[in-house]
């Protein structure tokens, strides 16, 4: 190779070596210069696990005390959770109020509302208590009222038992005493799909009677049930009632068949195999969209306090008709309803037949207002000659879901000729959750 050659060759390629040499040197330069994006990214995701780790272990430590407050074990008697340094920069303080259960600081009880753990609604039913508040003002002879008084507290305990049984419970506190108005077992799941309950209950006679107090559009219960239920104006007893649905295009038909023990304020039975029975038919047709038709008949019969070999048999026809437009139903609603009851007591002298009814339409006026109007009419079955006859007029006002406050104005005209012109008032609120009625 001459002189030129190689000093040509040697031209061309020393710039490569050198352009290679570089490359190689800066490799190392590279991977030991830090990238400043991936650096910050490292070092929140420590400070972060810091963060999550503290947290974790204050939450142990909160369990831990929760647990030894639902067991009754003194926290001391509780594992500690290690302790572990919080970075300054991570908010991770858990704040306890002053004063929560004793003292106040980390020192203290948590304070623990409802319950603690999913698992302690289990054991706890729905409690509800409604409080009902009435007063009288004018004049009534025959059956006077007092001024003011907490005519009842109902107080409720309903939980479903088991995937085939539910129980409900309803106590009555009064300034007479306590009273188990219902407590009775449903079972939901026998064959041929029949409702059964078994227990204290009102009997399915009718609506009137099935309707605890704060469910009544009035300050009061209508003279026919009055003077065909007793002094309480519903009966209730303890025994066993089954139901069947029967469902198809056009309506909606229910068959009850009820036994019970004999012994309320309708029937008494004197020997163990007087039982008293119920039986009721009810048919439900929707009419239109907004409007529809309740109509069902019942008869009850068994022994009553006259003698053992005396019996009484009442028969029941009602009819409620609702209308409730679904685009105005927060505003506006009426319901038309009348109860036709028969009695043939069996007496000394022979049987005593009465009859009895009561009429009424209730209509929505705005949101929260509601007015009612009643006529009652009723002959007494120990003596059918004797009859009572009265008309109301009710405003309510509903402040709320959980309360309302109504006025009454009722004339009663009884059958000793005496004339009571009163203004009734009720007080009514309720806390806690309380399960539906029948409708």
């Amino acid at each position: 190779m001459s002189s030129r050659n190689k000093r040509s060759w040697a031209a061309g390629w020393l710039p490569s070596a050198l352009v290679v040499m570089c490359l190689v040197c800066a490799a190392p330069v590279r991977a030991q210069t830090p990238d400043p994006a991936a650096q910050a990214i490292r070092e929140e995701l420590a400070r972060l696990r810091q963060e999550f780790e503290a947290l974790r272990l204050q939450n142990a430590a909160l369990e831990a005390r929760l647990a030894a407050l639902e067991t009754g074990t003194p926290a001391a008697a509780q594992p500690a959770a290690p302790a572990q340094p919080v970075p300054a920069a991570a908010p991770t303080e858990v704040a306890v109020p002053a004063g929560a259960g004793g003292a106040g600081g980390p020192g203290g009880s948590l304070p623990v509302y409802g319950g603690a753990s999913p698992s302690s609604k289990i054991f706890n039913p729905d409690m509800a208590v409604i409080g009902n508040v009435i007063g009288a003002a004018g004049t009534n002879e025959v059956q006077p009222s007092a001024p003011i008084k907490l005519d009842e507290a109902e107080v409720s305990f309903q939980a479903v038992v088991d995937p085939y049984a539910r129980a409900d419970f309803f106590l009555g506190f009064s300034p007479e005493g306590v009273s188990l108005e219902e407590g009775y077992l449903t079972l939901t799941a026998l064959p041929a799909g029949l409702l059964m309950k078994v227990g204290e209950m009102y009997p399915q006679f009718g609506k009137i009677n099935t309707q605890h107090t704060h469910m009544l559009s009035w300050v009061d219960r209508p003279l026919v049930a009055a003077n065909f239920f007793g002094e309480e104006s519903q009966f209730h007893d303890a025994g066993v009632s089954v139901s069947k649905l029967l469902l198809n295009p056009w309506f909606f038909l229910e068959a009850t068949g009820e036994v019970f023990s004999g012994n309320s304020a309708v029937f008494e039975s004197h020997e163990p195999d007087q039982l008293s029975y119920v039986g009721r038919v009810r048919g439900y047709q929707d009419l239109t969209e907004s409007t529809n038709l309740d109509v069902g008949t019942s008869i009850a019969y068994g022994h009553n306090d006259v003698g053992t070999s005396h019996t009484t048999t009442l028969v029941g026809v009602d009819a409620t008709f609702r209308y409730r437009p679904l685009r105005r139903a927060i505003y506006r609603r009426f319901l038309a309803r009348t109860e036709l009851m028969w009695s043939r007591r069996g007496q000394e002298e022979g049987d005593a037949e009465a009859f009895g009814f009561y009429a009424n339409g209730d209509y929505q006026l705005a949101r929260r207002w509601f007015t009612s109007v009643r006529f009652d009419y009723a002959e007494r079955p120990g003596a059918p000659s004797l009859a009572d006859k009265g008309v109301s007029a009710v405003v309510t006002y509903w402040p709320s879901e959980f309360s309302q406050i109504r006025g009454q104005y009722r004339r009663t005209r009884y059958a000793e000729q005496v004339t009571a012109n009163e203004v009734l008032f009720q007080f009514q609120f309720s806390i806690g959750a309380h399960g539906a009625h029948v409708f």
